[in-house]
């Protein structure tokens, strides 16, 4: 038996993985960067957090579990 994410549940990440990292950057280039401490959270965890995300699920989907 198989544990962890399913291929379409591994493609639903990706989507949404890919979609949040849109949106932030649109945000960034339409708003600017923030000026102050705000830039880590903004950019720095918004990007670890769907960059990783989509990265993890792309090589899961790629190694074909």
């Amino acid at each position: 038996m198989s544990y962890g994410p399913t291929r379409g549940e591994l493609w639903f990440r990706l989507a949404v993985s890919l979609a949040g990292f849109a949106l932030m950057l649109g945000a960034v280039f339409y708003r600017g960067l923030p000026q102050g401490p705000a830039i880590v959270e903004v950019v720095g965890v918004a990007g670890l957090f769907f960059g990783g995300s989509a990265v993890w699920s792309a090589v899961r989907l790629w190694r074909g579990r």
